[in-house]
């Protein structure tokens, strides 16, 4: 059995007296440890799928499963659970908390966690060891990111979701998550998915689904997968 597994998963929207089908027979498998990159134009269901993956959203019908457990089947209890310890999330806005420093921000997400990893160790492993004790406001916005991938690294999770993670960078900045990110699931094994509109991430990801009007068009592994670094959008 694959590590993630969507089959023929649909998500349909009641918006009054209209139905919003927004994802619809998407059928996947990501493995262990793996990075992949989910792509596709605004609007084509990537980020609800990375919602229903994550436990924030529902599917309608078909079946979701992350490591051997139903997702789709989750009680909303079992479902906090399963955010709580299986899941980091790094957005496009870091939602850090302004007043505590980094080093709280990463702590406050290890305090609701059964095996949580050192907040300092994670700190240092993301770059940012001199950097523990500033607040968010004291940060470059490339610093705020890797406290918000610090934070989530620290819930020691199955699965690592980001939602166009350098969406609100430089281009120099992002080439820097981008990197931290492979580099995260070479050295850890972790599983890393990426949501993406840039086509260009593709290059860095170990399998690549390509999702178009709320359907996987495409599924490419890449044998060869490029250094984030040398990476041109």
């Amino acid at each position: 059995m694959a590590f993630v597994e969507f089959q023929n998963v649909c998500k349909v929207y009641q918006m009054g007296s209209v139905k919003v089908r927004a994802v619809y027979g998407m059928d996947f498998e990501i493995g262990q440890g793996e990075l992949c990159v989910i792509v596709g134009p605004s609007g084509a269901g990537k980020t609800t799928v990375l919602n229903m993956l994550g436990g924030m959203d529902s599917a309608t019908s078909g079946t979701i499963t992350l490591d051997g457990q139903e997702v789709s089947a989750m009680t909303d209890r079992q479902l906090t659970q399963y955010r709580r310890h299986s899941i980091g999330f790094v957005f496009q806005f870091y939602n850090l908390v302004q007043n505590l420093t980094a080093l709280e921000n990463v702590e406050l997400a290890s305090q609701i966690c059964t095996d949580p990893l050192p907040a300092e160790k994670v700190l240092s492993d993301v770059g940012l060891s001199a950097r523990m004790d500033n607040f968010p406001a004291q940060l470059s916005g490339g610093e705020q990111q890797r406290v918000a991938i610090a934070r989530a690294l620290a819930k020691n999770p199955k699965l690592l979701l980001c939602d166009e993670p350098t969406g609100a960078l430089d281009y120099q900045t992002g080439h820097q998550i981008l990197k931290l990110l492979q580099d995260t699931c070479r050295t850890t094994g972790r599983t890393v998915v990426i949501v993406t509109h840039n086509s260009a991430f593709t290059q860095i990801a170990d399998r690549v689904v390509h999702v178009r009007e709320g359907k996987a068009s495409s599924i490419e592994c890449n044998q060869h997968p490029v250094d984030a670094l040398t990476l041109e959008w």
